[in-house]
């Protein structure tokens, strides 16, 4: 009995010595602030790569939030349909940086936002696994298409969140995807387009992170946390 004893008050306080890994990634740190944002890149891209680095930084660096810019799941394939088996895996990683955030760094509330790829899974996972912590979501560069959990486009119409649409109008394919989601707009979701970008939005940065540093202060009252 008291071997058992002994054990449970063991297993116990190893459990309060415990700490949550921080999932890899790219990770500011943003000093007093309880606010942070998820980034998730595009598809076969990285963590410090177009659209998700200039943001990671620009967060940080003019609101003081905490930023986590996520290694999604990298294929060989240049097929977005082959990417739809690596969801579960990347809900994962998600679900890791959430866990991380809030009991290591004492962040309260945490916006997510996915760019191409990582809009498609980022999107999947708010409409598969509502988390209370995550306020707000903001997509760049979102595509229908695929089905579910692909298709942005019908993972959007499902959550329930303050949501910043950011799309490109010189590409096809995002016009009219963005075009699919017009009835989606209201007070809470909002639509902003960068005229003449492209899917990849290389040399509209500043616009791009206007938009959203803008909506975040909005959302936040002005008041970096």
């Amino acid at each position: 009995m008291k071997r058992m004893l002994a054990l449970l008050m063991m297993a116990l306080w190893m459990c309060g010595m415990a700490h949550a890994e921080m999932p890899k990634g790219e990770y500011l740190a943003g000093k007093n602030s309880a606010t942070a944002v998820i980034l998730a890149h595009g598809r076969g891209q990285g963590p410090d790569s177009q659209v998700v680095s200039p943001l990671r930084k620009s967060i940080n660096k003019e609101l003081g939030f905490h930023t986590l810019s996520l290694q999604m799941p990298v294929l060989s394939s240049t097929k977005y349909l082959d990417y739809a088996p690596t969801f579960s895996d990347a809900f994962k990683t998600i679900q890791a940086a959430i866990v991380y955030l809030t009991t290591e760094k004492g962040v309260k509330r945490i916006y997510l936002m996915g760019y191409s790829m990582g809009a498609r899974m980022t999107t999947a996972f708010i409409a598969e696994r509502p988390t209370p912590v995550i306020v707000g979501y903001i997509g760049v560069g979102l595509l229908e298409g695929g089905g579910k959990p692909l298709d942005a486009n019908q993972n959007l119409s499902s959550i329930r969140l303050p949501v910043l649409d950011v799309y490109a109008d010189n590409t096809p394919l995002d016009r009219k995807s963005a075009e699919n989601r017009r009835s989606l707009v209201s007070g809470a979701f909002r639509q902003v387009k960068i005229s003449g970008a492209d899917h990849s939005f290389q040399g509209y940065d500043d616009q791009l992170i206007g938009a959203v540093i803008g909506w975040l202060k909005e959302r936040e009252g002005n008041i970096p946390r």
